[in-house]
């Protein structure tokens, strides 16, 4: 039997850098009874709000800070609402060594060391390459590419939830109570919304919620929520209405269709 020269099989996988957008929770206390607390607060009424996504743990805060912190109890309670650590980062050598007993990746992101100041020649080449950058940031800012949406034309039943990544969810049909409506930018039902929705899943507070007819169970923009144990205006409840997010306040406005 022959056998193939060293080196002429193709590999089987290759290495290649790559830039992920990473959800970061950045933490502030190291008790966790105190942060199960804070958890089931703000995202209690909204189990599958992460939906597994990895995130990345920030401990910048409460490197120093004491008693110490049991990040293999952290993961777990994390994953307790569907929020996967992956790695950590700002940690302190004895908070590292855990993370990576526990499996997570201590993230290698610190600020770099101030690199030698260069000729004053290559100085100003950096200087118009700087400038060129600037330039080039200014015009994808004012032509922004257009985010995407997801379109729904049929009725959400109970348990079922529907997540608009990145963009505006549209629903033609009826949002019946206990499903669950998730965008990262608004949220637009075409019929009655009487399940959850949450718009500016990822923090855009110019999101909005609107619909032919407002019943929902729950409205959330970045962050901020509303349940039915708070009833919606009458002026507002069954009616053609939208929510938008003003300072830390949802603002409920009735539509004239």
């Amino acid at each position: 039997m022959a056998l193939a020269p060293k080196g002429s099989a193709p590999p089987i996988f290759d290495l290649k850098s790559a830039t992920l957008a990473t959800v970061a929770v950045v933490l502030k206390t190291t008790d966790l009874a105190e942060l199960r607390t804070e958890l089931q607060r703000r995202l209690g009424d909204a189990p599958g709000f992460f939906g597994d996504e990895p995130v990345l743990v920030d401990l910048a805060a409460v490197s120093e800070a004491g008693p110490a912190l049991d990040l293999a109890a952290l993961a777990a309670l994390l994953r307790e609402h569907r929020i996967r650590a992956v790695a950590v980062r700002g940690a302190s050598p004895a908070q590292q060594a855990e993370a990576l007993a526990a499996g997570l990746a201590v993230s290698a992101d610190e600020d770099p060391p101030e690199p030698a100041r260069p000729a004053p020649a290559v100085q100003e080449v950096v200087r118009e390459v700087v400038q060129v950058q600037e330039v080039v940031r200014e015009v994808i800012r004012e032509v922004p590419t257009a985010a995407p949406t997801l379109v729904v034309d049929k009725p959400l039943r109970s348990g079922q939830q529907v997540y608009a990544k990145g963009g505006d969810l549209v629903v033609l049909a009826m949002v019946n109570f206990g499903a669950e409506l998730i965008a990262d930018g608004s949220i637009h039902v075409y019929a009655p919304l009487r399940g959850k929705a949450i718009a500016g899943a990822r923090g855009q507070a110019g999101a909005r919620i609107i619909s032919t007819c407002m019943e929902p169970e729950l409205v959330s923009i970045a962050g901020t929520y509303r349940t039915a144990e708070n009833p919606l205006p009458d002026e507002i409840r069954g009616k053609a209405a939208q929510i938008r997010l003003e300072g830390d306040k949802l603002v409920m406005e009735a539509l004239k269709l």
